[in-house]
Formats: C-alpha cells, sequence, structure tokens
C-alpha cells in the first residue's frame, strides 16, 4: 500500500513535466514508437450494457482465447472498484501491414449453456469492449444522416427472435508518423519503457508510426465449419469474406459450430498523438452543454448576489440601530423588541447529540476536501480519461490523507461545545474516522453480495475488500487521531457571550421551522442539476465525462449559495427566537441530498427505462444512496460552519451586558 501512495504522488508531481512538441503528458501515457510489422495486441476489458449496469468477463462468453493463456493486465485500486478487468486477447496486428481473411478459432459446437449465456448477453446489449495502444475501440454508425459513436460494439444481435452473434471483426487502425525531435527521451505504454535512439539517419533508416485511432466494424457471416477444421489460429480463412455491417448472416442455436475471424487495415492520418482522444471527448449536444450550463451559473450568480445584498444590508441596518444607542435606550429596546437580540443568552446552549453534529462536520471537511482538490486536479488535466482508474485512486489517496482534516475539525468543534473540555476527544475522533466509511462499507457490501451472486466484475474481490479495510485502519484512522491530538492541544474557540442557566421558551411559530430547512435545498439543487444530469449518464450511460473545469466552477458556486442559504435561514430563526439553530444550520444546506436522490430517482424512471431487473434497480438506488449522503455530509458542513462563523460574528460584534 506503501507503492500506492507513492505511486499517486508520482503521477501529481511528474505530470508537471513538459515536453517539447507534444505538451505535458501524464506518466504512462507518453507516445510509444511503433516500427512497421512491430507486432500489435489488442486487449479486452469487461462486457458492459447500460441495461443492466452490472459487467462480466469477456471470456465468460465463448471468445477466443490467446495461445498462451489469458493473463490479466496490471490494473490499478481505481480500475478495480470500476468494474475494469483488462485482459490479453488473441488479436495481434503488425504495424502498416493490412491483412484479411484471418481465422482466429472455432467453436465446435454451442453447449445449451453457451446458447443461453449468448442469448441472455445480446438480450441485454451487452457491448465488447477492446483496446489498442490505450485507446478504447470505437464504432461509428449512421442515423437519419447522423454519425453517431459508441465504444465497444455489440455481442450480437436479435431479429424476428432469431439471435445472430459478430463473428467477424474489421479493425481500422489510424496511425501518425512518428516525429522526432532531437532530444533523447525515454517513451513508455506503462507497461514498459525503452530509449529510443533519435537523429537524422536513425529517422530515415527506421521510420516509425503512433497509433492515434482504433475503430471496429463487427459483422455476422456464416461461415464453413468444415473448411476450418485444419486451420490454426493466424492462417489464413480459404474463402473470401465480405463484411456488411448492413447485413447479418450467422445465426446462432444450440449445437452449432461457430467460427471467428478479422481483417485489419491501417490508415495513415493527420490527428496528431496528443488529440487522439478527441474522438471520445466530443459528446452529442455539446453546444447546449456549454450553454445550459452558462445559463445556469450566471442565474445562479444573479440570485446569490441578492440575497448576499439583502442580507447584508439587513445586518448591518439592525448593528446599527443598536450600538448608536446607549445602555439605558438597549435595555429598553430589548423589551420592546424581539429577534436575535433576545436570544443573546441561548445562542450558544450545547445542541441535542453534540458528538453526533461533531463527527458528521469532521467527515464533511474530509469529503468536501477530497472533492476539491480532485476536481482540482483532474480540471488541470492530470486525471484523464485516458488514465484509466486515475480519478477513482485519486480520490481514495486523498480521502485518506484528509483524515486528520477529520480528527482535527471533530474535536475542536467538540472541545468548543464542551467549553474547553478535552475529556472524549479520543472517541470523537476514532467516530470521525469510523462514521462515513462504516456506513459506506455496510452499503458497498451488501450491493457486492448481489455482484458476487451475478458473478459479474463489478464485485470487489475479498482480496480487494482486505486492502481497503487495512487502507482504512492503517492510514485513515491513525491520521484522524492525530488530527484529533492537534485539536485536542489547539484552542478553543470562546462564546463571546454567557449561556444562562435556564434555557429561554422559544415562541410558538406560525409554520414549522424544518419545512423552511427543507425547502432551502432548493437554491443549492439548482446550481448543479444540468451538471448532474452528464455526470449521471457519464456513470450509468457509459458516456465520457470530461468538463472537469466547469464541474469546478460549480462546486465553488455551490460551496458559495449553500454558505448564503444557511446563514440567511440561521438568521430568520434567530429572529423569531429560535435559538436551535445548530442542526437547522446543517441540513438548511444539506437537504440539497434529498432533492438529489429525487433526481436519481427521476433518473432511473424516465432515462433508464431499459434497466433490467430487481438486481440493477437496487445496485442504482444503492450506489445513489452512498453519493446522497456523501454530499449531505459536505454541504451540510459548508452550512453549518458558515452559520457558526457569523453567529460568533454577530454576538461579538454587539456589546451586550
Amino acid at each position: 500500500m506503501a507503492q500506492l501512495g507513492l505511486w499517486v504522488v508520482l503521477i501529481l508531481c511528474l505530470t508537471f513535466q513538459i515536453q517539447p512538441n507534444y505538451g505535458f503528458y501524464l506518466p504512462g501515457s507518453y507516445p510509444h514508437k511503433y516500427g512497421v510489422t512491430d507486432e500489435l495486441w489488442v486487449k479486452v476489458n469487461s462486457l458492459t450494457s447500460i441495461d443492466t449496469e452490472m459487467p462480466f468477463s469477456y471470456y465468460s462468453l465463448p471468445f477466443c482465447e490467446p495461445e498462451g493463456g489469458i493473463k490479466d493486465s496490471a490494473e490499478n485500486l481505481g480500475e478495480l472498484l470500476m468494474g475494469d478487468r483488462i485482459e490479453n486477447s488473441p488479436y495481434r496486428f503488425k504495424m502498416y501491414t493490412n491483412e484479411s481473411e484471418i481465422y482466429l478459432c472455432g467453436v465446435d459446437a454451442l453447449s445449451g449453456d453457451q446458447f443461453k449465456i449468448l442469448k441472455e448477453r445480446i438480450d441485454e446489449m451487452y457491448q465488447v469492449n477492446l483496446i489498442l495502444d490505450n485507446l478504447p475501440a470505437i464504432r461509428f454508425t449512421q442515423k437519419e444522416g447522423y454519425f453517431m459513436r459508441w465504444t465497444g460494439y455489440p455481442v450480437g444481435i436479435k431479429i424476428d427472435n432469431a439471435y445472430y452473434l459478430f463473428n467477424h471483426l474489421k479493425f481500422n487502425v489510424l496511425v501518425h508518423k512518428y516525429e522526432e525531435t532531437d532530444v533523447a527521451r525515454v517513451m513508455g505504454t506503462g507497461e514498459g519503457a525503452e530509449v529510443i535512439p533519435v537523429g537524422k539517419e536513425g529517422s530515415s533508416e527506421n521510420p516509425g508510426y503512433m497509433v492515434v485511432g482504433f475503430e471496429v466494424i463487427p459483422c455476422s457471416i456464416m461461415h464453413n465449419a468444415d473448411l476450418a477444421k485444419t486451420l490454426k489460429m493466424y492462417d489464413k480463412y480459404p474463402s473470401s469474406i465480405r463484411c456488411d455491417p448492413a447485413t447479418v448472416a450467422m445465426p446462432i442455436k444450440e449445437g452449432q459450430p461457430v467460427v471467428f475471424t478479422y481483417e485489419v487495415t491501417f490508415e495513415e492520418s493527420d490527428i496528431k498523438w496528443p488529440s487522439r482522444w478527441d474522438a471520445y471527448l466530443k459528446m452529442e449536444g455539446a453546444k447546449v452543454h456549454w450553454f445550459s450550463i452558462l445559463n445556469s451559473l450566471m442565474v445562479i450568480t444573479f440570485l446569490a448576489g441578492i440575497v448576499l445584498v439583502i442580507f447584508l444590508r439587513t445586518v448591518r441596518r439592525d448593528l446599527t440601530r443598536y450600538e448608536d444607542l446607549d445602555k439605558e435606550a438597549q435595555a429598553q429596546m430589548n423589551e420592546e423588541l424581539s429577534g436575535w437580540k433576545l436570544v443573546v443568552g441561548d445562542v450558544f446552549r450545547a445542541p441535542s447529540n453534540p458528538a453526533l453534529l461533531c463527527v458528521m462536520v469532521g467527515d464533511g471537511v474530509q469529503i468536501l476536501g477530497m472533492s476539491v482538490v480532485t476536481i482540482l486536479f483532474a480540471a488541470l488535466g492530470f486525471m484523464s480519461p485516458a488514465s484509466r482508474g486515475t480519478l477513482i485512486t485519486g480520490m481514495l489517496f486523498f480521502y485518506m490523507i484528509l483524515g486528520i482534516a477529520a480528527g482535527y475539525v471533530s474535536v475542536r468543534m467538540w472541545r468548543t461545545i464542551g467549553f474547553g473540555d478535552q475529556k472524549g476527544w479520543v472517541s470523537i475522533a476514532w467516530k470521525a474516522a469510523c462514521f462515513f466509511p462504516g456506513i459506506s462499507f455496510m452499503i458497498l457490501t451488501t450491493l457486492n453480495f448481489l455482484l458476487w451472486g451475478s458473478h459479474s466484475t463489478g464485485a470487489i474481490p475479498f482480496s480487494l475488500f482486505v486492502i481497503l479495510i487495512l487502507l482504512w485502519f492503517c492510514i485513515s484512522v491513525p491520521l484522524a487521531l492525530v488530527g484529533g491530538y492537534f485539536g485536542a492541544k489547539a484552542p478553543h474557540i470562546e462564546y463571546p457571550v454567557r449561556t444562562n442557566q435556564i434555557p429561554r421558551e422559544i415562541p410558538q411559530q406560525k409554520y414549522p421551522s424544518w419545512l423552511l430547512v427543507l425547502g432551502a435545498g432548493t437554491l443549492p439543487f439548482g446550481t448543479l442539476f444540468i451538471e448532474l444530469f452528464f455526470i449521471m449518464s457519464s456513470i450509468w450511460m457509459g458516456r465520457v465525462y470530461y468538463v472537469f473545469g466547469f464541474l469546478f466552477v460549480v462546486l465553488i458556486l455551490l460551496v458559495v449559495v449553500c454558505a448564503e442559504v444557511s446563514l440567511v435561514l440561521t438568521y430568520m430563526h434567530l429572529c423569531v427566537e429560535d435559538w436551535k439553530w445548530w442542526w437547522k444550520s446543517f441540513f438548511a444546506s444539506g437537504s440539497v441530498a434529498i432533492y438529489i436522490f429525487l433526481y436519481s430517482i427521476n433518473y432511473l424512471v424516465f432515462d433508464l427505462k431499459s434497466l433490467s431487473g430487481p438486481v440493477s434497480a437496487t445496485l442504482y438506488l444503492g450506489y445513489s444512496l452512498f453519493m446522497v449522503l456523501a454530499i449531505m455530509l459536505s454541504t451540510g458542513t459548508i452550512g453549518f460552519l458558515s452559520s457558526f462563523w457569523f453567529v460568533h460574528y454577530l454576538f461579538s460584534s454587539v456589546k451586550l451586558d
């Protein structure tokens, strides 16, 4: 695990290296130079479907296996948690060498189980995901005059109750001539590095190419199984093969033999190596995406500005009126007027369940800090889609490191509520280290049993579970305790006014205060619901999300709006002499999580209509609940801390006896 942490640190540090002619690249994603006839091997990832959201191993279907056996590629923690299982495949190319009618393998007769699972995967619209030189295979289709992009290709298709298998693949590899510089450098693809000598003579004698595109066209071809009986892998199929994606000719049924073939062509392209991911990052309706976010940002900024101006003017007028009076007039004013000035002896009275509040605030600081740092690095390009799993790995790393912040904030808030008493700080720090991770483990373990029962690659292996528990108890918990120690040693925040021994009675309210608290979440929800749609589409519809710059702006705006909403509601409660503001300030902004969960249900009903089976729906709702819990803790923490600062500032600004 120490190696994992060092690797993430190296990713963040070495990314700043700038290479001439290429901009800056992530470690492990430098261009790889291939000489003519050099071998290129295609890799396979898990089969995926937007109908079930449960990935399965490529070799769970009766596909051809490589001659040397199936081998797993090295994967990071994020890839394993995302359900990626990258393995080798028998598909072999030779650089800049076109080949056709290549025999791969054959299945003598489909067994009953093989036929059944193929039918299920075709019905559930599973996609086969191939990778060449870290580029996923992309497929183009034309519908009503529009070109559509897809990653991967379907296992097969169902027409008139007949199932057809795509058993022939037509690959098109886009290459760009390697452009050497006058400086020698080390190149690699993450699996190995090579020192490439450069110079004018070397470049002319040994021209090289880089892979800048990987396209696939699946076809259903009826092969003659008798002709393939004597063939070996990579032999030339004896009869010509015409790949027409518009027709299908290979119906499958139990006991029928299946033959797999492929062909490959190489095409020189003007696409530069740094731009090779552009085809994957071009989202349909991009203009709507950009203008919708800009519109949302402007509207919410305008509303937040109005709220802030009204709020500042109101509070400033109250303070000015109060401080301009002498003591006798102030005393008379206290008798005549109601409002926040009357709860001075109760405003800092300890809330109910103070330990739980401190723990939730500490965990919220940890989650919020992780989100800000991760999105910032992603916006700067350090966690691009080209580096699979880096985003999840980075989030885990930052979350563990920020355990020290969770311990510090929770313990210092505990001491502040307890008027400086250090008793019980170890228990608070321990609870802060276990509260959110504990709930997360319960949710993920429940979902994992469902995935294990379905034999999905999305299930977290037992060994990875052990690793996550070790990371939790060996890194996150000790750091939280260290943070708690510093929080216990730091001076507690002193209240500007004394608290009365007898609590003041809260007047009868015209409407339930919690109703206003729950309704306050609509404004923060308005800042992110458009961005939320694209994030949900990225997670559940298999689309690539890449506009982290906009997401970072939305996150900052969300922080500002959550703080403002909570401030206004806290002020309104104090004005009606309701001094129980602690939990209400937390849930005023944290209630945005309720609307996000309702939106998730709406997305399930109207956008994921094809989601099949109770297991898939349970997985979706379970992951949504996990996401909503994290959002509630982080947004609630923003509201509580801003309200605490406001109440402390407000009552320290007024001269009271």
